[in-house]
């Protein structure tokens, strides 16, 4: 998997395909995993990674929305899981927010 610290960061665009590239490779293990919790999570690290990025996600509306699509994506994966994850997921999310 590509590391968030070798991404160019020369410009959004380039921050934003890498991100893609990275979220690619994340739904291929997540979704050929026996556990289903097991995508929700690498996403959720994915999120935790996104928010200390630097240069800050937060100051370009792109990276932002991509972001925030992302914290939607984790919502609805969750829902589909037992409620005791649920409870779980739902506080990390939140400390995400």
């Amino acid at each position: 998997m590509n590391n968030l610290r070798q991404i160019n960061k020369k410009s959004h665009y380039f921050i934003k395909k890498s991100f893609r590239k990275i979220l690619r490779t994340i739904r291929k293990y997540g979704r050929y995993s026996p556990k289903k919790e097991t995508e929700v999570e690498l996403l959720l690290h994915f999120c935790i990674n996104l928010k200390k990025f630097t240069p800050s996600i937060h100051k370009n509306s792109g990276l932002q929305n991509f972001y925030t699509k992302q914290i939607e994506a984790i919502r609805k994966k969750v829902t589909l899981l037992h409620e005791d994850l649920q409870f779980d997921y739902e506080i990390e999310l939140n400390d995400l927010l």
